[in-house]
């Protein structure tokens, strides 16, 4: 055997060397076997149960929550009773009536309890008092006498005092805008907030004038009269040949619209003779 053949050995079986059997092993080493990381979980999960358990005993047997009195009584419920109803219901439970008060309830008749302190099914001591609230009924108010005002300030008087307001309209001889009608009437007590319906007017209803060019004076005064509208005067106008006791003008115009009541002019042809 040569010298660097011996040497060469040498360094390969030194504790020393990156390739000998102890250092590998070593680095092995260095990390956690798997079989160390379930240990840890078990203990983790075996620590939590213990510290719940001890609780559960420490408040359930060690220091128990102290049990309910045995001298309380459950409170009644007196909400919709009469307080002469409420006052007897609580006696029965050897209880008493407290302060009552009163409140205005839009929904609920006057006398009834709309509330109570403490509640219904609560525990308080023998002979305890217990309040209640008793409805005074809805706030009541007379309905404003609008008639004579616009419709926009009538609304917010209605509105102001209390009223939920419906607006109609109609047709009607008043301008437009104006109060034709209040229901129910003013001066009619009604509870807050109560529905009043407001017709206001929409203005005199218009007729259109008809075309009555051509034909005869006495069927053209009967179509004036069908549509409401009255004659102020009949002329007479010199006409030849067949435009004789017919209609030959009119004022207004035809297709014109006009309030009923209105009065218009009405030109007829006459012969020379008459």
């Amino acid at each position: 055997m040569k010298l660097g053949d011996t040497l060469r050995s040498r360094r390969r079986g030194a504790p020393g060397s990156a390739s000998s059997p102890a250092r590998r092993e070593g680095g092995r080493k260095k990390g956690m076997p798997p079989g160390s990381w379930r240990l840890a979980g078990r203990l983790a999960l075996l620590a939590v149960v213990a510290f719940g358990g001890g609780y559960v005993v420490a408040t359930r047997v060690i220091f128990p929550p102290p049990p309910p009195p045995g001298d309380m009584v459950e409170v009644p419920e007196v909400v919709g009773l009469s307080v002469e109803g409420a006052r007897a219901s609580l006696a029965d439970a050897g209880l008493e009536l407290g302060s009552v008060e009163g409140l205005r309830h839009p929904g609920i008749d006057s006398g009834l309890v709309v509330g109570q302190g403490p509640l219904g099914g609560q525990l308080s001591t023998p002979g305890g008092a217990v309040r209640v609230t008793v409805s005074l009924g809805p706030l009541r108010q007379t309905i404003p006498d609008v008639a004579r005002l616009r419709g926009d300030r009538a609304l917010r008087v209605l509105e102001a005092s209390g009223f939920r307001v419906g607006v109609d309209s109609a047709d009607s001889d008043l301008p437009a805008g104006a109060v034709v009608g209040v229901d129910p009437a003013p001066g009619t007590v009604l509870a807050v907030p109560g529905s009043v319906r407001l017709t206001l007017s929409r203005g005199p209803s218009l007729v259109q004038m008809p075309y009555l060019l051509g034909i005869a004076q006495t069927q053209a005064l009967d179509s004036l009269a069908v549509l409401g509208l009255s004659v102020a005067a009949v002329d007479t106008v010199f006409r030849f040949g067949r435009d004789q006791g017919l209609v030959v003008e009119q004022t207004p115009p035809a297709d014109s619209l006009l309030p009923r009541g209105s009065r218009v002019r009405l030109s007829v042809g006459r012969g020379g003779g008459g």
